[in-house]
């Protein structure tokens, strides 16, 4: 049902209009003056507003230009009621973005072909948005699931089949078929590239693609992970001997001499192969394991193929140290918060923050996030530490709010199991009436994997999380297992693009274009995109020329600790925009 918002301070106007409305089956909400209609636009965010020009306090003109500066509500169709009739207040409105004028008195008909016309216009923009997006979507997946070179699914794509055919055959399943990885190295790669140069490599590792396409079935996967790196998820073997017959098709494949440019080329292969669930019980420790493989063929003079033997399992005493700290490192206060600055691409200003943990261990200096945060989450300590983290953030939010700093959103990570917990909007509630902090200023960041597993439940939860007025973004973008098309259905705010697609993204062309289909696919969707590990000028440059809208990165700063931070506020740094 189409949903109409009527903004009119004048009662018996407001309750004609609305019986009017309800009349012809549209759904109607109102507000009796501007304030509390920009309020309900944001929440609501109504198919079409009606709004008075006259009102006290905030007027039509107001209203409209607070709502076209949002993006949730800045396209929404807007239909001013006046009784003021002169081309200046016509011209007034229209440039503020209005899309009609009705004149007091108007007639039902005037009113409702007026709606029509508007709602017309708005479904057609809509659906001419809506093939651009799926356009963007299918490039987007494009670049994020397929090598450039090859035309070749690439490892995010490998790891989600892989996913996907280990979630179809459960280790108690009985099936006579194996789950085998097959990974495929050029040896000598670097006397390869530094005798061919750069652009006769490119030929050659499109015809080696080739070759392996050709050994392979139709029905395997073939993936390329790097310039000369491959894997083979075959399908169909049934036996450790059919899969050394698939190996070594393989390799005869390869053994013949690629002609590249009139240039005669020899190559030779190590091979890694691993069985799931021997070798692994997920798609991880599968790669991982058929990596090893493969290493230990090539320490071993390369040219021949290997299969996974795990080594013998080593106790980790400083795993085990960790683990046992962990648990009392919070309550001796050994964690401490620090702040990754975000900037506004525009303006230059700093504009929020990222709020990222770090353990400052009494004997072992500062551990590093990549080895007690996996173990937090292991452990469950990822509860508590995540709570502290949240409450200490927003604390520190507020703190320079009432210091006189312009108001900044605070970003905080959240993990899968505080995702799940029952109570986490208690929590979260808890915790802002006890900072005082206003939720439009909270922003919580998850990782793309957390999202689409169990989507449907996940969407409720963060509709639930976001009701309260909180923001969601989606962190490390483009690095998780899925597709693009279920970003529509998520209730998000903010796309974090990887620092992966940033890295020299002035000179990788696919990096490029990746990260402005990304940019052009958030604009359609109405979200706002932060660019991760911006180090250079030359990737700013590009970054501001794509109209990425925010940047963090040690090109500005590195995270700091609240004082350092706070410098930053003081002496009111900014970022210098490439002209």
């Amino acid at each position: 049902m189409t949903k109409i918002l009527v903004i009119e301070d004048e009662e018996s106007v407001r309750c004609n209009i609305i019986e009017l409305l309800e009349e012809e089956d549209f759904e109607v909400i109102a507000a009796e003056n501007g304030e509390l209609g920009v309020i309900r636009a944001k929440n609501e965010v109504p198919d079409l507003i009606l709004c008075d020009v006259m009102m006290p306090q905030l007027d039509g003109y107001a209203v409209l230009a607070e709502l076209r500066e949002d993006l949730s509500t800045g396209t929404i169709p807007f239909i001013f009621l006046t009784a003021r009739s002169s081309r200046q207040d016509w011209r007034q409105g229209m440039e503020l973005g209005a899309d009609d004028y009705l004149i007091k008195p108007f007639t039902r008909e005037e009113l409702l072909v007026a709606i029509a016309t508007r709602l017309k216009k708005s479904r057609t923009i809509q659906q001419r948005y809506g093939k651009e997006l799926e356009i963007l979507q299918q490039q987007c997946d494009r670049l994020l699931n397929f090598d450039e070179t090859t035309g070749l699914p690439n490892l995010r794509q490998l790891r989600s089949y892989l996913h996907q055919r280990i979630s179809n055959h459960p280790p108690q399943m009985e099936t006579s078929e194996q789950v085998v990885v097959v990974s495929i190295e050029i040896d000598r790669w670097k006397r390869i590239e530094q005798n061919l140069g750069s652009l006769k490599v490119q030929p050659l590792i499109k015809a080696i693609a080739e070759r392996l396409r050709e050994a392979s079935d139709p029905k395997d996967l073939l993936a390329h992970i790097t310039k000369n790196t491959f894997v083979l998820i075959p399908r169909g073997l049934d036996s450790v001997e059919s899969v050394v017959v698939k190996t070594q098709t393989l390799r005869d494949g390869l053994s013949r001499p690629f002609l590249v440019e009139g240039q005669e080329i020899a190559i030779a292969t190590s091979i890694g192969i691993c069985f799931y669930p021997k070798d692994g019980a997920d798609s991880d420790a599968l790669l991982e394991n058929a990596k090893r493989a493969k290493d230990y063929a090539k320490r071993n003079g390369g040219n021949q193929y290997q299969f996974y033997r795990p080594e013998p399992i080593v106790a980790d005493r400083r795993r085990l140290n960790l683990e046992s700290s962990l648990y009392y490192a919070l309550e001796r206060s050994e964690f401490q918060v620090y702040y990754q600055p975000q900037v506004d691409l525009i303006s230059g200003q700093i504009i929020g923050a990222e709020a990222l943990v770090r353990w400052q261990h009494p004997e072992w200096g500062l551990v590093s996030p990549a080895d007690f945060i996996p173990l937090a989450e292991e452990t469950g300590c990822i509860i508590p530490l995540g709570e502290w983290v949240l409450l200490t953030a927003c604390r520190q939010a507020k703190a320079w709010a009432n210091l006189g700093f312009p108001l900044l959103k605070m970003g905080v990570n959240l993990s899968i199991r505080q995702l799940n917990q029952i109570d986490l909007i208690e929590r979260l509630v808890a915790i802002l009436h006890q900072t005082e902090l206003d939720p439009q200023w909270l922003e919580l960041e998850l990782t793309e994997s957390m999202v689409v597993h169990n989507v449907e439940e996940t969407i409720r939860r963060l509709q639930e999380i976001r009701s309260l007025g909180i923001q969601i973004s989606i962190d490390d973008f483009g690095t998780g297992y899925s597709s693009l098309g279920y970003l529509n259905k998520l209730p998000l705010d903010t796309l974090k693009i990887d620092r992966c697609f940033i890295d020299g993204i002035d000179q990788n062309h696919k990096n490029a274009a990746l990260t402005q289909a990304i940019i052009q696919m958030a604009d359609s969707l109405k979200l706002k995109t932060v660019a991760e590990g911006v180090e250079t000028l030359a990737e700013l440059t590009f970054l501001c020329q794509s109209n990425c809208h925010a940047m963090q990165g040690y090109f500005f700063s590195k995270p700091l600790k609240s004082d350092d931070f706070q410098q930053l506020l003081v002496g009111k740094k900014q970022l210098p925009i490439p002209g």
